[in-house]
């Protein structure tokens, strides 16, 4: 045991204790060693993983999952720059996670100390609040405050720079209190929920559509619960594709002929075609309700007076104020809810009877459909999809109680280390990561993680052997023969997983992916299924 307690590091591991954290995602580094060494007195589980942007990954689901703010812990320079790239994932998916990452001591500020940078410059563009510690004695005030932002209105990334003195320092033994790290509520009164909801029933054809925030498990259950007390649709959007997300089927249609839309902490943003038509009809009008107020100045800019009425509040504070105040009234079900519903669920029927055109591959709709079965078999499974136009029929093809994906921000790579923060935040469940071959070149090594920490997950490489987005783009602007650049080895990553310690198998037939696949969950290990697939495009769901 530590014989130096009082540090600034010890009040940082008892805060995040007291606060109800249990594990760090951590990459170590001279920085950062006296975090290290207070987790141990603390009790912290550190999972340490093999780059600093994994970190931030698998503290993203990790959030997703649990509702808990997940905790990324890296060394400063160089370290903190890996890092920070995933923060703009965490950030478009509002995910609340705190970027805790050493820096050169303060007594050296600004002398060209050790890997010295601007770190809390480098962060604040994709985080939403960004700062450096000043000493010991604000190390623990700074942890709770990082924690209380992370979580509180629209919920997003937070980075602390966290300077070696300030850790090595003596802070004393003061805690802030639990309290100081809870998420401040920002609450959508009765009346003003009531005159919205009075608003949405002169329409004929409303929607209501909301964000990241609420695309959790427990948040699209209160989705559910809006809807059915009000009558109304409830859309949650997460997806780069937007209106054309593969998983929400022929929604551009229906939204294309809506007459009153609620933005619920929804952006109106590029996946919304900023509100224009066609995507939206010209006279359709639109409230919010958003905890950020340069939203409704943003929503004005894009479709002007047509914004009818707005509200200040949280999601998770409006969405039960709506559902409250729904409840005391009759729902309004009707033949658009139907034709909304309708619209979401279809698929092509040429779907059913898919199959690859070469022999020794299979379509993507045979690469998914079966895993169906294995996703049905838990009530906390997960599903985990990343990647270009493989991770588009994943999203079409499958559902699970829980849904991790790389979100609006469009960033490939994270589908390993989400999986393994999965793993963690659910460790009974099956964990089912869908990814395209070039997804699973930026973190392969993670699988040596979940090797050493027992964290086994099943991996499923669509493996076309190109970056078929950026193909699918040049094939379509320039022609087939002017594409370039998009060439990649049919690579057996089966093999690079066992080489790690996992299973590993590789599938070129519809009839053996579900054996394989339970075989794969049955070692026990982190597993790799590489599926050799055609290269399509995305699906394009029409009615």
């Amino acid at each position: 045991m530590s014989t130096r307690g009082g540090r600034g590091a010890d009040g940082l591991a008892r805060t995040l204790a007291r606060c109800g954290t249990r594990r760090i995602f951590a990459l170590s580094g001279n920085h950062v060693m006296p975090v290290f060494d207070a987790a141990l007195d603390a009790g912290l589980e550190l999972i340490h993983v093999r780059h600093e942007a994994a970190t931030v990954h698998m503290a993203d689901a990790w959030a997703r999952i649990t509702g808990e703010p997940g905790i990324a812990l890296v060394t400063g320079g160089p370290g903190h720059a890996n890092a920070v790239s995933a923060l703009y994932t965490a950030a478009m998916a509002e995910a609340p996670v705190v970027l805790l990452s050493g820096h050169a001591p303060n007594g050296e500020r600004g002398m060209g100390s050790f890997q010295e940078m601007r770190q809390a410059d480098v962060a604040a563009p994709v985080a939403k609040a960004s700062w450096t510690c000043a000493g010991a004695a604000n190390v623990a005030a700074d942890v709770a405050r990082a924690l209380a932002i992370a979580r509180s209105g629209r919920p997003g990334p937070v980075h602390l720079s966290l300077p070696v003195d300030a850790l090595d320092d003596t802070a004393g033994d003061a805690l802030p209190d639990a309290a100081d790290a809870r998420r401040v509520p920002m609450p959508l009164g009765t009346p003003e929920a009531a005159a919205l909801l009075d608003r949405l029933g002169s329409a004929t054809r409303p929607l209501i559509l909301a964000g990241p925030a609420l695309l959790t498990r427990a948040g699209r259950a209160q989705c559910a619960a809006l809807e059915d007390a009000s009558g109304v649709p409830v859309i949650g959007m997460e997806s780069p594709r937007g209106i054309a997300d593969p998983s929400l089927g022929a929604f551009a249609e229906v939204l294309a002929a809506a007459d009153t839309v609620v933005l619920l902490g929804k952006r109106l943003d590029f996946t919304l075609k900023f509100g224009r038509a066609p995507a939206f009809a010209r006279t359709c009008r639109f409230m919010q309700v958003d905890p950020e107020e340069a939203e409704f100045a943003r929503t004005r800019r894009a479709v002007g007076e047509r914004l009818d009425a707005i509200a200040t509040a949280d999601p998770y504070a409006a969405i039960e104020a709506f559902t409250a105040v729904a409840r005391a009234r009759p729902a309004a079900t009707g033949a658009w809810h139907a034709e909304v519903r309708a619209a979401i669920a279809q698929r092509p029927s040429a779907w059913d009877s898919a199959v690859a055109r070469d022999n020794g591959r299979l379509h993507p709709v045979q690469a998914c459909r079966p895993l169906q079965a294995l996703l049905d078999a838990h009530p906390e499974s997960v599903l985990v999809v990343d990647g270009g136009e493989f991770g588009q029929w994943a999203q079409a093809c499958l559902t699970a109680p829980h849904r991790v994906i790389n979100g609006s921000a469009g960033a490939i790579g994270a589908a390993l280390p989400f999986a393994l923060g999965a793993r963690a935040a659910r460790p009974d469940a099956p964990v089912i990561a869908l990814m395209g071959d070039g997804t699973f070149g930026f973190h392969p090594a993670e699988i040596d993680t979940a090797v050493r920490y027992g964290l086994p997950f099943l991996l499923v490489v669509g493996n076309d052997a190109r970056w078929n987005a950026e193909y699918q783009i040049q094939v379509k602007s320039y022609g087939r023969e002017r594409a370039v650049g998009c060439e990649l080895l049919p690579t057996r990553y089966d093999q690079v997983c066992m080489a790690f310690g996992g299973h590993g198998e590789t599938v070129t037939d519809a009839a053996g992916l579900l054996p394989a696949a339970r075989r794969a969950l049955a070692s026990g290990k982190p597993a790799c299924l590489n599926v050799m697939i055609e290269g399509l495009a995305a699906p394009s769901v029409k009615r």
